[in-house]
């Protein structure tokens, strides 16, 4: 299963605003193997779901759950066309995160995010 974390530009804080995220850790995650070390994938602007035309292949496809600190309905609906699960956390380191989602633990509640404001006024006119 391949799990996408978005992280800051620093590769080590879970990031908000998913559809703006450049930085993701990707991890091919196989049923009773230890965690395996994440592909990290730097996304051109082009390459930035708010973008992205879905007009050719995508460093993100496959995915099965992607997970950030923010993200609109219009995201959301766009990686569900994907075939990808989001989930929100206020959890701010990746592995942490990860784990708990392997652990089937509840991830922290997401924290406010006025981007996520913005976004949901955004999505009322998104193509999503």
């Amino acid at each position: 299963m391949k799990i996408a974390v978005a992280t800051k530009d620093n590769w080590t804080q879970v990031s908000g605003h998913a559809g703006q995220t450049r930085h993701w850790l990707v991890f091919d995650c196989q049923p009773g193997a230890p965690l395996p070390a994440p592909v990290r994938i730097e996304l051109s602007k082009e390459q930035l779901p708010h973008h992205f035309k879905d007009d050719s292949p995508h460093p993100l496809h496959g995915v099965e759950i992607m997970v950030t600190a923010s993200a609109g309905t219009g995201y959301m609906r766009h990686m569900e066309s994907w075939g990808a699960q989001v989930l929100l956390t206020g959890e701010t380191d990746p592995v942490m995160a990860l784990n708990k989602i392997l652990s089937g633990e509840a991830l922290a509640d997401p924290r406010f995010d006025v981007t996520t404001t913005l976004c949901k006024l955004r999505d009322l006119f998104s193509r999503h």
